[in-house]
């Protein structure tokens, strides 16, 4: 069966890569700067596919096939490079955070890092007022209301009750 996209009788190439095999200095690849290199080179090689694995926030064991979330991203995958650049991390918090880790990614310590730079990025756009990406957020809490209420209140109770399993 051939794609939309692809012209009946074409072949297209591409590569299966999970962002979190991305280089960071942050512990896991995210969908920032390094991501959008990647996708330069990969249109630059003639490929057009680029294949992920499932973007959802994991769980017990970090695996993206143990999603809390069809809908839901992973906050792991936010860029922090990016908050940098909207104004919401300062260039000393990247710098304070970054490291150029070697070996095994130790998911409990990529955890804790990033939820310490998310929790300062929300600290900034909680402060920022008339901030455009506010209009952004107040948009997106709208369009995304039939999943993300459900969802956002499963997160509240699972963080309450210290990630216990239902």
């Amino acid at each position: 069966m051939t794609e939309a996209w692809l012209p009946a009788g074409e072949r297209a190439g591409g590569i299966l890569l999970h962002p979190t095999s991305l280089p960071s200095p942050f512990g896991i690849g995210d969908l920032g700067p390094a991501a959008r290199r990647w996708l330069d080179w990969l249109a630059a090689s003639g490929c057009c596919i680029w294949q992920v694995l499932p973007l959802g926030p994991t769980g017990y064991g970090d695996s993206p096939y143990q999603s809390f979330s069809a809908m839901a991203g992973n906050p792991l995958l936010i860029s922090p490079q990016d908050l940098a650049s909207e104004g919401l991390l300062s260039a000393a918090s990247l710098e304070e955070a970054g490291g150029n880790p070697d070996g095994p990614v130790d998911f409990g310590s990529v955890i804790e890092l990033k939820n310490q730079l998310l929790g300062q990025a929300y600290a900034a756009f909680r402060g920022a007022s008339g901030d455009p990406l506010r209009a952004e957020y107040a948009a997106f809490l709208d369009r995304e209301r039939g999943w993300l209420d459900d969802f956002a209140l499963f997160m509240a109770l699972k963080a309450a009750h210290h990630g216990a399993a239902w």
